[in-house]
């Protein structure tokens, strides 16, 4: 059995195997030749390889085998782009000393380039016999060169079929991250920018009293903290769709603070909420202290929206040898299974509850920064707690 191919060989193989004529084309190959091995090899620079064969001699390569390409006479088919052909190689000047007929014990040969439409070479169309067989006329030269173009044919047709249909899917997957998109956006966009709007009509009437000023003053430092987050993952997605990824500038830090000042911040926009922290961070570890903020941000503010009213947010941060690990739990109602698999996934809102909806891209942005740093995320979700852990 041949060792597996890598993937790009492999598809190549599977290109010609699905050809629906090529067991008829080999089979009368050797019929109308009297030939005892034909194939359809995939050459390159370093690699022969059989894609379908016909065995009428017990030759032992079937498809997926390979040989040495530099001991194979296709070698100098793909250097020359020309068909080589022999009747017998013990009466050719050419190939009487060639080693390929001494090495494979093979006295006739014929070989044809198979050249795709856009003039990439391919491979070749070859049939060998250990006895002379006369392949050097017109005839069955015309008929090698045929098919060989019928299967350049075959082969350009699937490769422009399979770039279709994945030019296809991938503007069906784009209309539809479209479709959602704009659909989410406007809508979450929609409440945030309202709450500030109808404060600001509020404001401008005047004479309103202290305690409903500090009412206002929270819903637009809400509201401007749910556009702010908003556009950041906006951004984010952008331009991890666009290739870039999410980008880092790492240092050696200590990363307490960072955590610290974005509890004291979303404390300020969740004053009602608890969030209890344990930190055991006694030495630098390499990280970007802005996407730290943003990753935490985005997980804290998660578990104070989701969480029980009446019970603390959970946060343990720990640094042993080097490693960065981050806790974030909350009380409330479970994650529905359904809903933990696509979590870290673009626009996955699962059944948001009113006033708790997002673009559901804060997991996802939340995801790349680990991977980012080269690190894992993970969620446990139960009827007592929702665990985040991030590790790094």
């Amino acid at each position: 059995m041949p060792e597996k191919l890598e993937i790009h060989f492999q598809s190549d193989v599977d290109a010609v195997q699905r050809i629906p004529i090529i067991d008829e084309l080999l089979d009368i190959i050797c019929a109308t030749t009297g030939m005892g091995y034909a194939a359809v090899a995939r050459v390159t620079e370093d690699r022969w390889i059989a894609c379908a064969v016909a065995d009428k001699i017990n030759f032992g390569l079937g498809a997926g085998g390979e040989l040495k390409v530099e001991t194979t006479l296709c070698h100098e088919v793909r250097q020359m782009q020309e068909a080589v052909v022999f009747d017998d190689a013990l009466n050719d000047e050419t190939y009487v000393n060639h080693h390929t007929p001494e090495i494979y014990g093979l006295r006739s040969y014929i070989s044809v380039p198979i050249m795709l439409r856009n003039g990439q070479f391919f491979g070749t169309l070859c049939a060998i016999d250990p006895n002379p067989h006369a392949l050097k006329n017109r005839e069955t030269m015309g008929m090698f060169k045929f098919y060989a173009e019928l299967l350049a044919f075959h082969l350009s047709a699937a490769e422009q079929l399979a770039q279709a249909e994945a030019r296809l899917e991938e503007e069906k997957k784009i209309a539809e991250l479209r479709e959602q998109f704009i659909a989410i956006l406007g809508h979450d966009l929609r409440n945030p920018v309202g709450a500030v709007k109808n404060v600001g009509q509020l404001l401008k009437r005047g004479n309103l009293e202290e305690d409903k000023l500090h009412h206002f003053a929270g819903i637009l430092q809400n509201s401007s903290h749910r556009m702010i987050g908003l556009i950041e993952n906006i951004m984010d997605f952008a331009r991890g769709r666009l290739g870039s990824g999410i980008h880092l500038n790492k240092e050696l830090l200590m990363p307490e603070p960072v955590l610290q000042h974005v509890i004291n911040e979303l404390q300020l926009i969740w004053p009602d909420k608890t969030v209890k922290s344990q930190f055991e961070l006694n030495e630098p570890v390499e990280l970007d202290s802005k996407r730290l903020a943003q990753l935490f941000s985005n997980l804290l503010g998660n578990a104070l929206s989701h969480g029980g009213a009446d019970e603390p947010v959970l946060v343990e941060a720990t640094i042993t040898e080097g490693k960065f690990v981050l806790k974030i739990s909350n009380s409330g109602e479970p994650i529905p299974a359904v809903a933990l698999k696509n979590l870290f996934h673009p626009f996955s809102r699962g059944d948001a509850k009113a006033g708790q909806e997002g673009l559901g891209l804060g997991l996802y942005i939340s995801s790349e920064i680990v991977k980012a740093h080269g690190g894992t995320i993970t969620v446990l979700s139960d009827e007592e707690r929702t665990l985040f852990t991030v590790t790094i």
